[in-house]
């Protein structure tokens, strides 16, 4: 189901430090995702989304971020993929996403984007504007596999063709990354995926890499996940259970040597295991001539 509805508020402030992505404001244009991964945090009962395949539009979110963004004094980086992502197919219809971005463009804020999405480069333009300060994004992906990922991310463009935006959008000079996470126990989190995935990052841009060897479940995304690998990967869950139990977060068996391999390789290649980010500033206003 898609239904537009109107939003009070749209841009949020990060209050505590956001080391790991640099975020000063946080923006969500819809509410679901279409990209229907299985392992989605945001499926957890503490969101109180009754149903995450249904599509929410705020068909305000432009005009509220119009207004939202003149009055702020702090020039901060606004981030977009945090409950859904911002390039999920909706976006064609709506393009809430690339207007957003024009009027970012337009006050001269930073953005970092996170998506699974090759859809991404139809903003390319608006997204060089924005670099003139600051402008990244991050690419999730857990698997080269582009046939694993049909299953995990049903609803998602393959990983192969996010590596081919990464590339496009670190020839432009724009900053570029992967947020590889979650890793999934007992899916992922091979040595192998591990080497893979951070060998075509260096070979198409990549810039940075966010790892997390590991994944979280809780109350209402463990239930969802639980029975998608009972469809998928048949006795995984016996495996998960007698691991876990209950446990909000959940390393991979093996995540040390898993991070180890990840750093050499990163060091190696140049890449940064912590992305660069932009320092949150004062907005400086124009002052109005006195008129006499």
């Amino acid at each position: 189901m898609i239904k537009e509805i109107y939003a009070k508020t749209i841009l949020n402030s990060v209050h505590q430090p956001d080391e790991g992505f640099g975020l000063k404001y946080n923006m969500n244009l819809y509410r679901g995702c279409q990209h229907q991964c299985i392992y989605c945090d945001s499926r957890s009962a503490c969101y109180e989304i009754e149903n995450f395949a249904d599509i929410l539009v705020k068909v305000n979110a432009i005009e509220l971020l119009a207004d939202a963004l003149p009055r702020k004094r702090v020039r901060g980086t606004i981030g977009l993929g945090s409950m859904n992502d911002p390039y999920m197919p909706i976006e064609r219809r709506y393009r809430l996403t690339a207007r957003a971005l024009r009027v970012i463009a337009e006050n001269r804020f930073p953005v970092h984007i996170v998506t699974k999405s090759d859809l991404v480069l139809d903003d390319l333009e608006t997204l060089c504007r924005i670099n003139q300060l600051y402008a990244a994004v991050s690419f999730t992906i857990t698997t080269i596999d582009d046939l694993l990922a049909s299953k995990i991310e049903p609803g998602a463009p393959a990983p192969s063709r996010r590596l081919a935006a990464m590339r496009t959008l670190s020839e432009k000079g724009i900053l570029t990354g992967v947020t590889m996470m979650p890793i999934l126990p007992f899916i992922e989190d091979s040595q192998e995926n591990i080497s893979r995935i951070v060998t075509l990052a260096h070979e198409n841009g990549a810039k940075y890499i966010l790892p997390w060897f590991g994944m979280s479940l809780r109350t209402g995304s463990r239930e969802y996940y639980y029975d998608r690998l009972d469809e998928l990967f048949p006795e995984l869950r016996k495996r998960y259970v007698q691991r876990y139990g209950d446990r909000y977060i959940c390393n991979a068996p093996d995540w040390r040597k898993l991070d180890e391999i990840c750093r050499e390789m990163c060091s190696r290649f140049g890449i940064a295991i912590q992305m660069p980010t932009f320092t949150p500033e004062p907005v400086v206003k124009s002052r109005q001539p006195r008129l006499i």
